[in-house]
């Protein structure tokens, strides 16, 4: 497929990459959201420094979201706990909201927005929905952390085997305080959570924990939030209020994960279609927000899927390595005593981390 050919882009899933891939190409996109109203889904919800500039690039003020902001990391191990500062500036986003005002701002631009229209398969240079086949295109995938069905994602050597969840709390004012303009890291047997404040005086906690662990602390939720209460960063929470009926949850995400340069189907893959970072650096949003951008970028030059996903590995490689190989050290017990030692001595180097983390531009 030439990016040069006739047809406007077919975006399937209104998340951050689909949404600024078509705020980009505006008329010339077609985009497809399976949820027909805004809902929350599993992620951090740490909009970096980068994923802003990509925002303001796209012509969107994500400051007009209300955001938390954050300076500062904290790592957590038990006791042992080390802070430093972000190398840059950064703010806590719900995706509800986010992702919302994202594809209204892609229909200002011109694209069309279908929401509420599932994609049961693709054909050729169509998607197949419950009314038929839509107009040849160009196919971009943006169907985030689900795979979409014949079109799976390699998982070998990524790091499959966990279960994530999510949680939303309303905190006691002293913790909340505690949290401000923070996001904090908590190192535990068998995965780490992350729990940083967003818009509207509220807390997210966002987990990852290895699936045989789980189990054997019986496979449930009340389970293993009692687990985490036993966290000396995380007990605080015992008095907060869940503002959740029950934690959003994933499972099977292969972290690590990289598209191949070439695209012998012809189909765009953007988001965690392409590359997927572990979540503890903070960055797949912006991640997100780059690969569709990026796309829509080389779709205008004339260029085709090969020659978008060629660049994006380029931009986003190193980071994902880096990244995975730092995930795969530090759940281990070996590593995370290691790794809690070096930052209690050195903290700074936290801020490294970030940094050598980051999505390339270009």
């Amino acid at each position: 497929m030439n990016g040069s050919g006739s047809g406007r882009a077919i975006i399937i899933g209104g998340g951050l990459a689909g949404a600024a891939a078509a705020c980009v190409l505006g008329p010339r996109a077609l985009l497809l959201e399976r949820e027909a109203m805004p809902h929350d889904k599993i992620c951090g919800e740490f909009l970096s420094f980068e994923a802003g500039h990509t925002l303001s690039a796209l012509g969107f003020d994500a400051a007009s979201l209300g955001g938390a902001p954050i300076s500062h990391v904290r790592l957590h191990d038990g006791s042992r706990s080390a802070r430093a500062a972000l190398p840059f500036m950064a703010s806590g986003i719900t995706r509800r909201t986010l992702d919302a005002a994202l594809l209204d701002h892609a229909a200002s631009s011109g694209a069309e927005i279908q929401r509420g229209t599932t994609v049961r398969h693709l054909s050729r240079r169509t998607a197949i929905i419950s009314a038929g086949e839509t107009e040849e295109g160009h196919l971009f995938l943006a169907t985030g952390k689900h795979d979409m069905r014949g079109l799976p994602r390699k998982t070998e050597r990524t790091i499959n085997n966990l279960v994530g969840f999510k949680m939303f709390f309303r905190a006691p004012r002293a913790f909340a305080n505690g949290l401000d303009q923070h996001v904090d890291v908590t190192l535990f047997e068998g995965g780490y959570a992350g729990l940083q404040p967003v818009e509207n005086q509220r807390l997210n906690l966002c987990l990852l924990i290895d699936r045989a662990r789980l189990k054997a602390l019986g496979g449930s939720w009340p389970a293993l939030f009692e687990t985490l209460l036993r966290e000396p960063s995380l007990a605080p929470l015992a008095d907060a209020e869940p503002l959740l009926d029950k934690p959003l949850t994933i499972s099977g995400v292969p972290y690590g994960f990289r598209a191949a340069a070439a695209s012998p189907d012809g189909v765009w893959r953007l988001g965690d279609q392409a590359a997927v970072i572990p979540s503890f650096c903070g960055d797949g949003m912006a991640m997100a927000l780059h690969s569709g951008h990026l796309a829509a970028a080389v779709l205008a030059e004339g260029g085709d899927a090969s020659d978008y996903q060629t660049r994006l590995r380029r931009n986003t490689s190193r980071q994902v390595r880096l990244a995975t190989a730092v995930q795969r050290f530090a759940t281990t017990p070996l590593g995370r005593f290691t790794l809690m030692s070096g930052l209690c001595v050195f903290p700074g180097a936290m801020s490294q981390l970030a940094r050598w983390t980051r999505v390339a531009n270009g």
